[in-house]
């Protein structure tokens, strides 16, 4: 029988009925040693409002053995137990088994390679903590958990609360944790195995780190900058939100083949692919940083306060995501953290925005397994860029006086948007609700326009706007004298910003006043500072030096501005990826912000690389490796520069200068592997030469992604079985993989493959959340395609699970606009 998934009436039945008091779950992963089993015993104390009414509780796994208030009962088949003639005070207890945990969702063993240890981890948003013990598995019905664990003798057990009391027993040990503060039933976690650990005092907090015993050089390697970023993080929200994180304890534990991070209380689970085996690039530690911080703010919002219903899903994750650049800027060394945003996850947003899956910020969401399908870029980037904008709407200072309001209000319970759009209310002196309206109930992106009329400039929007702040920048070359917009933007032709003004937009046309004579001009810039969240577009007089100047401004952030204008009207046809490739390369190479470079040299190779005709494709890839060259010689900017030069270079010369590059450097000679087997060269002694001495326990992992670029029907064939079918890819590995599976160039081998993923449609959401989302986008083909096989994806896509729906729908019509983009010649 189908597990159901929990509906809202559901969910607002039994949370009206109920009171959960407490957890009490014993939990025994001794059987994990050698073999798949976890068993649980959970038992749960709660109150009924209504004597003799009757509900549910949720149970996914083998139930063994259950009772209520010492009745037994039957389970139902479907994921629930029913709880009939509910007493005032119940007590029900509940013996189960998980043996799926491979594949299953909520609990995973992993075994590391390099030496046969066993790892095991929990994660359980959105509703599986279901597959492991019995339990309420909604967010509004929070309580103390107590978690008791057996585990083998060699392991160590972290779970929310910190301090345990630990006993010897004859062959293992058992771990008593202390309650927790009432959480829900996502929030909490267990996760052992052999860790190296690493502690450290600061501001009063006992600081714990954990990884597998095989990347504990990394760990300690990283160690001092993960305790300096927990300790600036933990500072910076609590005096913002006036409320220090309550516990002393916090650990981090770095486990293999998670997806992602999650954000268990007082013990973040994280993907140990955020453990960089080669030096991080500037790129990479600013996202460990990001990452960090957002799941750190989720222990404000989403933990001490959590959203009563899945609805709410985007406070909880685009708060996260606002925090987390918030703090960054404020609090640690990652000063460009907005920039970064919007050169990465603000542009996925737009597009997503303009897509067949673009949906309202807030809406109502009928079941949990819809909530899994809005994990998405509208949840994240735009609701983080969303919430940017309220900040400056409000202003910073009401902002957080609103959010301190917040917290002291609803700490420990269950609050809802109308809560927090009430306290920012209060605190600001605002009326939000039609803020609210055109922001969070309605789907899609304002998009403004400049009109000059002399020296009068309008700012203009295509449709009704959104009440929002922004800013348009006034820029001139050598500070004044401009050339009304048609210099041809030479590198050494610098722009500096004239003046910066602020406009409130509450209509279509709204006058700019006080931007220095048109005559002084070379360039206005909508949304400078990056306040709001729109796309933008030059006026067709000055479109061509708007695409030439992007490069010569001042800053991070008016070049990203520029940046997004000329990706947005690549993505919908009105640049060709010519156009949109040298002006972002010519961005590139001005860059003196290393926190997008790495970014915008990823957004250049892949125009030349997805989104050029074919007949352009070398010419605009060449153009990417000649830039590479030029950052490479910036021994700041060698490392990215290199690694850019191994996605792009296409001549022997290339090729042969990248090796004597790279030296002894692992990494970058797996990504030379790479490029070499795409263009048919024999490597395979190499790669396994390479494999023998790389430390690296996943290295097997690298090694596969070189044979699964190679032109060779047997290497794709055995790549495809062990990514697709086998899935012995861990889940944080296969976008990697699959990029080196689909190249350009290679159709008539890949032709096969893309029947093989619509035949995999109906069962790509088998293992939960997170890897339904990574197959279903990252398998999805970008090459050996035309326009009949998106519309045979997208109508196949309509009988999957909603979290496989949507993330198909939105990757075709990506690659959709790609293969319109390789139609457009210059």
């Amino acid at each position: 029988m189908e597990i159901r998934s929990l509906t809202r009436t559901d969910a607002e039945r039994r949370g009206a009925l109920l009171e959960v008091e407490r957890y009490d779950v014993d939990i025994d992963l001794c059987g994990l040693a050698d073999g798949p089993e976890v068993r649980c015993v959970s038992t749960v104390t709660f109150s009924c409002r209504e004597p003799g009414a009757e509900s549910f509780v949720d149970c996914a796994a083998e139930v063994r053995s259950a009772t209520l208030n010492g009745r037994p009962l039957t389970p139902t088949g479907d994921g629930r137990i029913a709880l009939p003639t509910l007493a005032g005070h119940n007590v029900l207890r509940v013996e189960s088994v998980q043996a799926d945990t491979t594949t299953g969702q909520g609990v995973h063993r992993a075994i590391d390679p390099a030496d046969g240890e066993v790892y095991v981890w929990m994660s359980f948003e959105p509703d599986e903590a279901r597959y492991v013990w019995a339990c309420f598995d909604q967010p509004d019905l929070k309580a103390p958990h107590a978690f008791t664990v057996t585990a083998p003798p060699a392991w160590t057990v972290t779970s929310n609360s910190g301090d345990p009391r630990i006993e010897q027993l004859e062959s293992a040990r058992r771990w008593t944790f202390p309650d927790t503060p009432p959480l829900s039933t996502y929030n909490t976690v267990v996760n052992a195995g052999p860790f190296h650990e690493i502690r450290r005092e600061a501001d009063g907090h006992d600081l714990g780190l954990y990884a597998r015993r095989s990347l504990a050089p990394i760990l300690e390697r990283d160690a001092d900058e993960l305790f300096t970023l927990t300790r600036q993080g933990l500072a910076f929200f609590g005096e913002v939100f006036a409320m220090p994180f309550p516990q002393r304890k916090y650990d981090q534990v770095f486990v293999p083949e998670f997806g992602g991070a999650m954000e268990n209380y007082g013990c973040v689970t994280w993907s140990d692919a955020f453990l960089r085996r080669a030096t991080p690039t500037p790129a990479e530690s600013e996202l460990l940083a990001k990452v960090l911080l957002h799941e750190m703010a989720h222990m404000w919002f989403g933990n001490i306060v959590t959203m009563r219903w899945w609805d709410d899903l985007w406070l909880n994750e685009a708060f996260a995501e606002f925090a987390c650049h918030w703090a960054a800027e404020r609090a640690t060394r990652y000063t460009d953290a907005w920039a970064s945003h919007l050169a990465g996850g603000k542009l996925r947003a737009y597009l997503s925005d303009q897509g067949p899956v673009s949906h309202p910020i807030h809406q109502p969401i009928h079941d949990v397994a819809q909530a899994a399908s809005i994990f998405d870029n509208i949840t994240y980037p735009k609701g983080a860029s969303v919430l940017q904008q309220l900040m400056t709407y409000v202003g910073e200072e009401r902002f957080r006086a609103g959010m301190t309001a917040y917290f002291a209000r609803h700490a420990w319970g269950s609050a809802t948007l109308q809560d927090l759009i009430d306290a920012l209310s209060e605190a600001s002196g605002r009326d939000l609700d039609t803020w609210r309206t055109a922001w969070l109930a309605t789907a899609g992106t304002d998009r403004f326009s400049l009109e000059r009329d002399g020296d009068t400039v309008t700012l203009v929007a295509a449709d009704s706007p959104r009440p929002q702040v922004l800013a348009v920048g006034a820029y001139s070359r050598n500070g004044g004298n401009g050339s009304g917009g048609g210099n041809n933007g030479t590198n050494g032709s610098a722009l500096v910003r004239r003046a910066l003004v602020r406009v409130e937009v509450t209509q279509t046309r709204t006058p700019v006043i006080g931007l220095p004579a048109e005559a002084d001009l070379d360039v206005l810039l909508i949304n400078d500072e990056d306040l709001t969240f729109a796309t933008t577009r030059p006026d067709p007089a000055t479109r061509d030096a708007f695409f030439r100047s992007a490069a010569q401004l001042p800053t991070a952030i008016s070049r990203g501005v520029a940046t997004a204008t000329v990706w947005d009207m690549l993505t919908t046809g009105e640049a060709t990826a010519a156009e949109a490739g040298r002006c972002i390369t010519a961005v590139l190479t001005a860059e003196t912000s290393d926190a997008v470079i790495e970014p915008y040299l990823t957004l250049a190779a892949n125009i030349a690389e997805l989104w050029a005709p074919g007949g352009e494709r070398a010419g605009l890839t060449a153009a990417v490796t000649e830039a590479c060259r030029r950052l490479a010689a910036d021994p700041g900017r060698r490392q990215v520069a290199l690694r850019g030069l191994a996605r792009t270079a296409t001549n022997p010369d290339d090729l042969a200068w990248l090796r004597e590059q790279a030296g002894d450097d692992v990494d970058l000679l797996w990504r030379a592997l790479v490029r070499e087997a795409e263009l048919g060269g024999d490597v395979a002694a190499e790669s396994a030469r390479l494999l023998e001495r790389d430390p690296d326990p996943d290295a097997w992992v690298r090694a596969l992604t070189v044979r699964a670029a190679l032109p060779d029907p047997a290497a794709k064939a055995e790549v495809w079985q062990k990514l697709a079918v086998d899935r012995a890819v861990p889940v944080n590995s296969v976008g990697e993989v699959a990029a080196a599976f689909w190249r350009p160039d290679q159709d008539a081998l890949l032709t096969l493959y893309t029947q093989r993923y619509l035949d995999s449609i109906p069962h790509l959401h088998r293992g939960g959340m997170i890897p339904a989302m990574v197959f279903a986008g990252r398998l999805f083909p970008p090459h050996a395609i035309d326009p009949t096989y998106i519309e045979e994806a997208q109508k196949a896509s309509h009988e999957a699970a909603p979290v496989v729906r949507n993330t198909l729908l939105e990757r075709s019509d990506t690659v959709r606009r790609m293969l319109h983009s390789r139609t457009r010649t210059t």
